[in-house]
């Protein structure tokens, strides 16, 4: 069950919304991009699935200039579940 189950796992504990990764990404783009989700959920600022996709966006941005190429492995393995 993988991954859903995990999800299963903590809903059923409660948690109202998660943040998960499909697959391992790299320590420096995984900082990058929950650094700057926390940012985007400041208070007044954005809701957690719009926080969540603004820093996709801008990883998506770095990877461009770091590797010249926009490979998704580096941004787009996270998923947000739950409330907004």
């Amino acid at each position: 069950e993988g991954v859903y189950g995990l999800r299963r796992a903590f809903v059923q504990a409660g948690t109202k919304s998660l943040v998960m990764s499909m697959w391992s990404v790299p320590d420096m783009e995984t900082k990058e991009l929950m650094v700057e989700f926390y940012k985007n959920t400041l208070p007044g600022k954005m809701n957690r699935c719009q926080a969540l996709r603004q820093a996709a966006l801008k990883q998506m941005s770095v990877v461009k200039d770091r590797y010249g190429h926009v490979n998704p492995f580096y941004w787009g393995a996270f998923v947000f579940l739950g409330e907004p």
